[in-house]
């Protein structure tokens, strides 16, 4: 996996677009989380409320792509009443990026592709003990250029 270059800022086609480099170090973690992600859509970490539940801090919250803030306790029932969508399998994620904010939490960011629509996704993440927790999680649509 490379990081996010130059030449990846002109084919996303703002020149504004930050180099995003995730440190050397950081290479393991940001593998790690690569797979867990677009979060709630890798059946192999779970599908059901409970796997959910574990997944997810108490305090959990997200913004959508719409600006809305949804509370723990919303983002479960929709999961847990959520049909398995079959056009999930050719979404595409791409440009990850690590960054630890503080002991045993990063940020990591990306871009998911779902068919036409794309947008800029951000989750915090904890490492506790030998699995990982999500704080926060935030999906912001990127306007058609």
């Amino acid at each position: 996996m490379s990081p996010t270059s130059h030449r990846d800022r002109e084919r996303n086609g703002h020149p504004a677009e930050p180099d995003l480099v995730t440190a050397p170090e950081l290479l393991p973690v940001l593998e790690a989380l690569r797979r867990r992600e677009p979060i709630f859509h890798r059946p192999e970490f779970g599908s059901r409320r409970a796997d959910f539940e574990r997944m997810v801090e108490a305090d959990f919250w997200e913004v959508g792509a719409s600006g809305l803030r949804y509370s723990r306790a919303h983002v479960l029932d929709v999961l847990e009443h959520r049909a398995p969508d079959p056009a999930e399998h050719g979404w595409t994620t791409r440009d990850f990026h690590c960054r630890e904010l503080g002991p045993d939490t990063y940020l990591l960011t990306y871009t998911l592709e779902q068919g036409e629509r794309v947008s800029r996704r951000s989750t915090i993440w904890r490492r506790r003990a030998d699995d990982w927790v999500i704080l926060f999680h935030q999906g912001t649509l990127v306007a058609a250029s």
